[in-house]
């Protein structure tokens, strides 16, 4: 376990391309996921938030915008 410790820079550099080169066609969609959950995230916080504030007047806490209205009910 030590020896993985005491690795010189030229062998983690080494390590990294070849991770690179092994999921390299990955990252692109990896880092997308990884915002848009954290979009998500801070959506679901702001959304607690103005629950417990109260929230807005006129506000049905419909997260996708579609102002509370389901489709195909008539209403």
């Amino acid at each position: 376990m030590l020896a993985f410790f005491t690795m010189n820079h030229w062998e983690w550099i080494a390590i990294l391309v070849v991770a690179l080169l092994l999921f390299g066609h990955r990252l692109p969609g990896m880092a997308r996921s990884l915002g848009s959950g954290i979009t998500e995230f801070k959506r679901g916080l702001k959304e607690g938030a103005d629950k417990s504030a109260g929230g807005k007047p006129g506000d049905d806490g419909a997260a996708d915008g579609s102002g509370g209205k389901s489709g195909g009910t008539g209403q």
